[in-house]
């Protein structure tokens, strides 16, 4: 068989570098031939190629892990830009879709800090949310990182922000496992009256929730959209988790 050339080649060390940077631990070389189905002699010829280039690194026992340009790259970049990048196109093509406030959060310590946001076309709703300090369980977003335990629950009393926030302990914890069984959260005037969200989870490649996305409006334009608006949202951020390497679910799976 003759090596393989130009894009297939380039194709091939991807593929291989992909299964080892997504992989929970080091990676064998034969388990990386049965995975990808290659030849031993054209996997071990690409492995050496992204070794040299510091892309891959051989441990003691002789498995792979991610090379010293992972670590440098990490070390020089903040993650929550390079999260802001790679989830711009679902903002704005979620923005399109419904037409109103698009919110990116972040969770970080017991907090909700939301990062990027695509405005909403309405003069009314256009509030711009980003670096805005606000209870966590009155909103959709806190709801989804409760839920996911990507925030820890609160221990004190619980701030009643309007009529309708969730203030008794119980309560938010059966509406978090509604969440959970879902797969999105929402927020009817918890926060603000007048003002409903919805919310679902992004996850990284071993399934942790590392943030989510929200689409917040007034109640009178939103409030009868909402079960929809969660459901694409939930279409939205799977495609997203697996662009950062989190296997689609499967059908049927719980």
């Amino acid at each position: 068989m003759t090596a393989p050339t130009g894009t297939q080649a380039v194709d091939r060390a991807a593929a291989l570098l992909a299964l080892v940077v997504r992989a929970e631990g080091p990676r064998t070389f034969t388990s990386l031939v049965d995975e990808l189905g290659l030849a031993k002699s054209t996997t071990s010829r690409l492995l050496q190629a992204l070794e040299r280039h510091r892309l891959l690194l051989r441990d003691r026992d002789g498995a792979f892990r991610p090379g010293p340009l992972f670590t440098l790259y990490a070390a020089r970049h903040d993650p929550v830009h390079d999260l802001v990048d790679a989830a711009r196109s679902t903002l704005q093509r979620i923005g399109e879709a419904t037409a109103e406030t698009v919110n990116l959060a972040v969770p970080r310590g017991d907090a909700v800090v939301q990062v990027a946001q695509v405005d909403s076309t309405f003069l009314l709703g256009a509030t711009n949310w980003v670096g805005v300090d606000v209870p966590a369980h009155c909103t959709a977003l806190g709801k989804v990182f409760y839920a996911h335990e990507a925030l820890p629950l609160p221990a004190g009393p619980l701030e009643q922000r309007t009529p309708h926030s969730r203030t008794d302990p119980a309560a938010l914890r059966r509406d978090l496992a509604e969440v959970v069984r879902r797969g999105f959260a929402v927020s009817r005037e918890e926060l603000e009256l007048g003002l409903v969200a919805v919310a679902a989870p992004i996850r990284s490649g071993d399934g942790a929730v590392i943030a989510a996305v929200s689409v917040s409006g007034p109640t009178p334009r939103l409030g009868d959209r909402l079960e929809r608006i969660g459901k694409l949202l939930v279409n939205e951020t799977a495609t997203l988790s697996a662009q950062l390497g989190h296997p689609p679910r499967k059908e049927g799976a719980a």
